[in-house]
């Protein structure tokens, strides 16, 4: 079985047992970040980590299910960077800042009309990484919904500088994603070092993180289908003609 079979096999089991058990707010769970319930319960337990306490810089995704810990975040006044669905901009992160913006703004559709986008040269170094998941085993591998997107919003951050070896990658998911199999992972995939949900705080061994962005994973129609990647690969296009490669 290959890699991506194997990925699209344990989504399916996992996207299964949620609508099967009832416990995502609305059906349809299949090809998205599952919106659980117990995220409220998931977020109060991710907010008494000590790591919570410290990290002045989140960078988190645009999912509902993770909507209670953005919204945390900027009551407590954290910065935080939400990546723009599908990264479908040249500045692919919106800039949620809790001294300009209403606590509203940790919706995605809010974020579109009232917050600034920026590119990673502009945002700060991040100190927490809050990622949706679809599965996630007790080593910390974990599967999202199948585009990628995290683990290009992780490469374009470590390329960037914001993201050492000090920043904790946390998830937040029900109990019932959280499996005894193993995943099957790339290259490019990154681990997370916990995972938290309604009943319990789940701390993993050393994570996997890859380097940099894995271009030669990425085929020219993805590529162009993100702004930022698509300028980026002109530019690396260009620098390559100038150096004579």
């Amino acid at each position: 079985m290959g890699t991506d079979q194997g990925k699209d096999e344990a989504r399916h089991r996992v996207w299964d047992l949620l609508e099967q058990e009832n416990v995502v707010r609305e059906r349809g769970v299949h090809g998205h970040i599952p919106d659980f319930i117990g995220s409220e319960r998931a977020t109060e337990l991710l907010t008494s980590l000590p790591a919570w306490g410290s990290a002045q810089v989140i960078k988190a995704n645009p999912d509902r299910a993770q909507l209670p810990v953005r919204t945390r975040a900027l009551r407590e006044g954290k910065l935080v960077y939400m990546a723009v669905p599908r990264l479908a901009d040249e500045h692919p992160f919106y800039e949620l800042d809790p001294g300009r913006l209403p606590v509203e703004a940790a919706m995605s559709k809010t974020a579109e009309a009232v917050a600034p986008k920026v590119m990673p040269s502009q945002m700060r170094p991040v100190d927490l990484i809050l990622c949706g998941t679809v599965a996630v085993n007790h080593q910390g591998a974990r599967l999202g919904k199948g585009a990628g997107y995290s683990d290009i919003e992780f490469a374009l951050a470590q390329e960037a500088g914001l993201v050492g070896p000090d920043t904790i990658i946390v998830t937040t998911v029900h109990d019932l994603q959280v499996v005894d199999e193993h995943l099957p992972e790339d290259e490019h995939d990154f681990r997370v070092d916990v995972i938290v949900t309604p009943t319990e705080i789940i701390r993993c061994g050393p994570s996997h993180r890859p380097s940099a962005l894995f271009w030669d994973h990425l085929d020219s129609k993805r590529i162009a289908s993100i702004p930022f990647l698509a300028k980026h690969a002109r530019t690396r296009c260009q620098h390559a003609a100038s150096e004579g490669i």
